[in-house]
């Protein structure tokens, strides 16, 4: 079996090797499990290929019992001060779930200022990039999200694992819904018997640590109860308000201040995303009623089983999750009555895209087109859809196979 950190993900490695020796501080922030320990492996080999000496690259991984010592700032920096009085030369440090060392930012902007060293650090914590790293930093430092696995990346690790005997785009495409994108499920024969428990426990490894234990969360059946609403939600607008008034019908009462803590102690965990709306005519960012979605929706279906019924919401969730990985900003878009499913921003770049399961008549199509048709400026406006491959255009609209879309990455 071929270890995960073994196959490559070109993307980031490419990303971060635009930085190697650049006077930044590599900052890799991402979801639990969703591959940035092996990403920082593959950054290590890339180093030694690149002739840098073995003995001048710390790599520590703080999930490690064995790191117990250095697990305050005053013993790693003694640490990394005695390694660099071993030889001269330029030191490479990888620490990897630095949020686990309290006070971790000052002694990272220490090493910057006291050796000559390029530093790269990981963390499963959104807030990793806030308070006193962007006071200690400020323009010093640069992030790399990663995410959980792209369909393109899906298929470059089924075909290294010799997963894909047999199977059609069609029924890969299957598999990367119900089961998500989380590189460690490659570890195991794709199943829902094998891959659901793996997932249910990086869920509640995500809830424990990362959102009750950080944010000290005593009433965790209320938090399970909003998370539960998020999945029965996919792809729907809603407010905090919305979740206040569900809690109370429930017999539980919440304020809507705290439900948007809680909201953001699951964002700040990297379990969801929030996506807010945008007035497409006031060219505006709207201020209530978003849209949350899955990081890994995987993890989803591991916890409330696969429903085909919610196809749509799910499938928007890829589409809003691919965007992410391919560097937009995303928007929900708002044209007077109509929504417009997604408006993506990437420098001078702009995309209006429709997502839809099927284009199964007339009326289908009318509903999907018509919030695009009423824009008129000249960016692309697409609609993505699970049709067999057939490539339509009206008025500029382009309709495309959402899978195929998924993979050639083209606007």
């Amino acid at each position: 079996m071929i270890n995960q950190s073994f196959i490559r993900r070109e993307a980031y490695l490419e990303m971060i090797g635009n930085y190697i020796d650049k006077p930044v501080i590599k900052v890799i922030t991402g979801m639990r499990r969703s591959g940035k320990s092996a990403i920082l492996a593959l950054l290590r080999e890339e180093l030694l290929e690149r002739k840098v000496d073995e003995e001048r690259i710390i790599f520590l991984n703080f999930e490690s019992q064995r790191l117990a010592a250095l697990a305050d700032t005053e013993s790693l920096y003694k640490y990394v001060t005695e390694y660099a009085q071993k030889s001269p030369g330029r030191l490479y440090i990888l620490l990897d779930e630095v949020q686990r060392i309290t006070g971790w930012e000052r002694t990272v902007a220490s090493f910057r200022v006291d050796f000559d060293c390029d530093i790269y650090v990981t963390g499963s914590n959104a807030n990793l990039l806030s308070g006193e790293l962007h006071t200690l930093l400020a323009g010093r430092f640069v992030e790399i999200p990663v995410y959980p696995l792209s369909f393109a990346e899906h298929l470059v690790f089924t075909k290294a694992k010799g997963e894909d005997g047999g199977k059609d785009l069609n029924t890969q495409f299957i598999d990367y819904l119900r089961y998500g994108g989380l590189p460690g499920i490659h570890e195991m024969d794709i199943n829902s018997g094998t891959v659901y428990p793996y997932l249910t426990d990086i869920f509640n490894s995500v809830i424990l640590k990362d959102v009750i234990g950080r944010h000290h969360i005593r009433d965790t059946e209320l938090l399970e109860r909003i998370v539960k609403f998020l999945m029965d939600n996919m792809g729907h607008i809603f407010s905090a308000k919305s979740i206040s008034d569900f809690l109370k019908n429930q017999g539980r009462k919440l304020s809507t201040e705290t439900v948007y803590n809680y909201l953001d102690a699951l964002e700040e965990a990297f379990l969801i995303r929030k996506i807010s709306r945008y007035d497409i005519k006031g060219k505006r960012q709207l201020e209530t009623q978003e849209k949350y979605f899955f990081e890994d929706h995987g993890v989803k279906h591991a916890i409330q089983g696969y429903r085909d019924n919610e196809i749509s919401g799910l499938l928007e969730n890829l589409v809003c999750m691919e965007l992410k990985r391919r560097g937009f900003r995303v928007y929900i878009g708002q044209l007077g009555q109509r929504e417009v499913d997604f408006i993506a921003l990437r420098r001078e770049e702009k995309i209006y895209i429709q997502v839809c399961y099927l284009l199964s008549d007339s009326a289908v199509i009318e509903r999907e087109f018509a919030p695009l048709l009423e824009i008129k400026d000249q960016y692309p406006k697409l609609v993505l859809s699970m049709d067999p491959i057939w490539d339509y255009t009206k008025e500029g609209v382009r309709r495309k196979n959402l899978a195929e879309w998924l993979i050639k990455k083209i606007p």
